[in-house]
């Protein structure tokens, strides 16, 4: 995937089949890219209304207030993210663990793209001070969509190597937990290869959950040996 490609994630792009006349299409667009780049209290509306080349009045027909904006804003970003992430891990492997680990390369090249600027939903959820603000809502929906896909990829895993359920589910929280971290250290030191040891961490905790095998043989013994109760014991698991 280019540069090109993973900028997708961040640059504002309509539908195709919006036509360029649509101010309600333009405002959402001007809205996620203006608070994308610099925060939701930074942005004012007529900031919104100037880039997109609409008309105050036009922004009432559409939305109540900014922050029914912004909500709306983010979500349009939720599907148009989600899509990009899913479509490039899935191009990244056929098993579920090349898909795992390729997460972390999709996420590499979206953090040497221009105009990265972290997680738009953590970084509005952050500027919001109740959990049932309408903004919090659609950044808690995200990473519960978020979940939901590395969960079905983990489930996968799991039923490869033969773990079981619950080591699958505690997996892809663990997972999302690597995934914005990577996200949040990318951002503040400016360095796209966060991605590359949240990767590294990543393969080592695959490897820490998979079942070990059963070891039906141990050490070689002096022959004629006869083996302990504890050893035969051990032997046997």
């Amino acid at each position: 995937m280019s540069n090109n490609t993973s900028a997708a994630a961040d640059a504002p792009q309509a539908s195709p089949a919006a036509s360029p006349s649509d101010a309600r299409e333009r405002l959402l667009e001007a809205a996620e890219a203006l608070i994308y780049a610099g925060g939701i209290h930074a942005t004012g509306v007529d900031a919104i209304v100037r880039a997109a080349g609409a008309a105050r009045k036009s922004f009432y027909t559409w939305f109540e207030s900014k922050d029914a904006l912004v909500a709306a804003a983010l979500a349009r970003r939720d599907e148009r993210w989600m899509r990009w992430f899913v479509e490039g891990t899935m191009r990244r492997g056929r098993t579920p663990r090349t898909r795992l680990i390729g997460m972390f390369d999709v996420l590499r090249e979206w953090f040497a793209s221009e105009g990265f600027h972290g997680c738009a939903f953590l970084n509005a959820a952050g500027e919001t001070a109740s959990p049932d603000d309408p903004v919090r809502e659609v950044a808690r929906l995200h990473k519960a969509r978020l979940l939901a896909f590395v969960g079905e990829q983990c489930a996968a895993w799991a039923e490869v190597v033969g773990a079981d359920r619950r080591v699958a589910a505690r997996l892809a929280r663990q997972w999302l937990i690597l995934i914005d971290g990577a996200i949040g250290v990318a951002l503040v030191s400016g360095e796209a290869d966060a991605a590359l040891d949240a990767r590294a961490a990543g393969q080592h905790l695959l490897d820490a959950l998979a079942p070990r095998p059963a070891r039906l043989a141990r050490a070689p013994r002096t022959r004629g040996a006869v083996p302990n109760k504890r050893e035969a014991a051990r032997a046997r698991r």
